[in-house]
């Protein structure tokens, strides 16, 4: 589970010494603005990006869904296995803040029809080895380092790409569309990888294989320009260091990164002390899975209204009802630590985060300049990748300091803590429906 929070309807500028609106000039519009906006059904350019991203997500899912499994196989040790699917997290970690810099820097088609043909040639070497038995530890770590380097220049990119192609009016449609998907991916990526792999262990590569091949035939054939303004003039260094100034004096995007991290740190910390528990007091495997099976038609069911529900809702507002019924759920697992209440309660609790997440990443896609979109999505971006490692071994902890039912509790604190911190920031609360952010873009 990845959460976004809200923002305002005026962004203090990077130098602005209060709250006060800032001067704001829009950079280089990604379209004409003059031009009648089409549906997004026939935008070419977007459904071509948004279908490769699809194909991509799918595929990436399948393999890393079977990456445990075969090295397992390969390895003979859990302990290996659990040593080589922690090795993508290191990739992508590395190469978060250089790859906001290139995405900034180079043509975003060049850059990302680079990345979708890097990562069909990597998961190529997979299935081959896989069929000549030659499929090794060493290999499969390589793979996963590389594949999670790739995906880090991807995100970057094709943000920019997207508000290249999308007008603000239809962003927040566009980002509940993307919702949608990838809540899809996450549902049955597992099942559909697990079937593969008991045809053939070397299937759900194949599957990945082809996933990326789509990808770099659908983005071939976007014709339509994806950048605006690109940096290139200066050195890289100095590139990462405007993003660090430009990041760090928005207040809204300093208050985003303290409590995006806490709430995606609690939330993946929540859902392993829950599968942990129930492990622990030897619940059928099967069950544990329709947790996470509910959890993910629950987000699904959400994506689904996203759309209407961001169109006529303030995404500071939002944020706070989303992370509330969150907290309400918690309260319910806390005083009930039972397993079918698990079940309900994290459905419940999830159903609203696909229209959260649409509304403020719709929103920054909308205000951050052209030019460093880039930059700031891959440092708003450390976020998820310092919560991902550092999540599961605190929820393990908790649980085996606390017991689940204190563990529940400290996690409702923490919920509780962002919803305070959420009523109080005033740059998140004062974000307005989609028809006024364009008027928000920062200078």
């Amino acid at each position: 589970m990845t959460a976004d929070i809200p923002t305002t309807v005026t962004i203090p500028a990077p130098n602005g010494p209060d709250d006060s609106p800032a001067e704001q000039t829009p950079p280089t519009p990604p379209s004409d603005p003059t031009a009648p906006e089409i549906p997004l059904r026939r935008n070419r350019a977007y459904l071509l990006l948004t279908t490769g991203r699809f194909s991509q997500a799918i595929g990436a899912g399948v393999g890393t869904f079977a990456i445990p499994l075969i090295a397992y196989e390969v390895t003979g040790s859990v302990a290996q296995a659990g040593l080589i699917s922690g090795i993508g997290q290191v990739g992508a970690l590395l190469a978060t803040l250089p790859a906001g810099v290139v995405a900034d820097r180079v043509n975003r088609r060049t850059l990302l029809l680079f990345a979708a043909t890097t990562g069909t040639a990597l998961w190529a070497t997979v299935v081959a080895a896989g069929l000549g038995g030659t499929l090794n530890a060493w290999h499969l770590a390589a793979v996963l380092f590389g594949s999670s380097m790739v995906s880090a220049f991807v995100n970057p990119a094709s943000g920019g790409a997207l508000r290249a192609v999308v007008p603000a009016g239809q962003m927040a449609n566009a980002m509940a569309v993307n919702q949608g998907r990838m809540a899809a991916v996450g549902l049955f990526a597992g099942p559909v990888g697990g079937l593969l792999y008991g045809m053939a262990h070397v299937l759900p590569f194949v599957a990945s294989v082809v996933g990326h091949l789509i990808e770099v035939v659908a983005i071939s054939f976007v014709r339509k320009p994806l950048n605006g303004e690109r940096t290139g003039q200066t050195h890289p260094l100095a590139d990462l260091r405007e993003g660090l100034r430009f990041v760090g004096a928005v207040p809204l995007f300093r208050a985003v990164l303290v409590l995006i991290t806490l709430l995606n740190l609690t939330a993946i910390a929540l859902i392993v002390a829950i599968n942990l528990e129930l492990v622990r007091t030897g619940t059928d495997p099967r069950l544990i899975g329709l947790v996470d099976a509910c959890a993910g038609i629950s987000m699904l069911a959400g994506a689904i209204v996203a759309g209407p529900i961001v169109q006529r809702t303030r995404v500071g507002c939002f944020g706070v009802l989303t992370i509330g019924l969150l907290a309400v759920a918690l309260v319910v697992m806390a005083l009930q630590p039972t397993y079918w209440v698990f079940v309900s309660m994290l459905a419940v609790g999830v159903f609203l985060y696909p229209a959260l997440n649409a509304g403020f990443t719709g929103y920054l896609t909308v205000i951050i300049p052209d030019r460093m979109m880039g930059r700031a999505t891959s440092l708003l971006g450390l976020t998820g990748l310092i919560a991902a490692p550092a999540a599961p071994v605190l929820g393990s902890a908790l649980l085996e300091w606390l017991g689940i039912g204190a563990t529940l509790w400290v996690m409702v604190g923490a919920m509780v803590c962002v919803v305070v911190a959420l009523c109080f920031t005033r740059p998140l609360m004062r974000i307005g429906k989609p028809d006024t952010w364009a008027a928000d873009v920062l200078e």
